[in-house]
């Protein structure tokens, strides 16, 4: 037997995939590389213009990043890009990750409603301050 709040889920999460593709669905509801990394080699911190604040911690070995997580108090359209974001720099020399830029970002996603394009920007914007800080640091 469903509950009222299990049919009223059921109803949003059925909107939500009309604005919005199975993969920014997917990350959001089960996000990838989520959560602070511990002795990561980079950070970054970005607040974007929403309000919303995200980190990307990035581990780096021979000029690769071999490990990146996130975490963010934005919504779900912040937790997918971030989560894509870690996604996509994982592997990359850091300047191949240096390049992604926020259209890459919404093209990986699927493309987000025009009031959401912003956290794609916050995504490749984080993940640059995190690159910029670990150079910094090795300098």
């Amino acid at each position: 037997m469903t509950s009222r709040f299990d049919d009223i889920q059921e109803l949003v999460m059925r909107d939500a995939r009309k604005e919005y593709s199975e993969t920014t669905m997917d990350l959001f509801m089960n996000p990838r590389n989520h959560g602070p990394m511990d002795q990561a080699d980079g950070l970054g911190t970005v607040t974007g213009p929403c309000g919303d604040t995200m980190n990307i911690w990035i581990k780096v070995e021979d000029g690769r990043i071999v490990n990146a997580s996130f975490t963010t108090d934005g919504c779900g359209t912040s937790i997918a890009s971030a989560s894509m974001a870690t996604v996509m720099a994982k592997g990359k020399t850091l300047v191949q990750a240096g390049r992604i830029e926020q259209q890459d970002i919404l093209d990986a996603l699927g493309g987000l409603p025009k009031e959401s394009v912003h956290c794609a920007l916050l995504a490749s914007n984080t993940l640059k301050a995190a690159i910029k800080e670990y150079a910094a640091r090795v300098r």
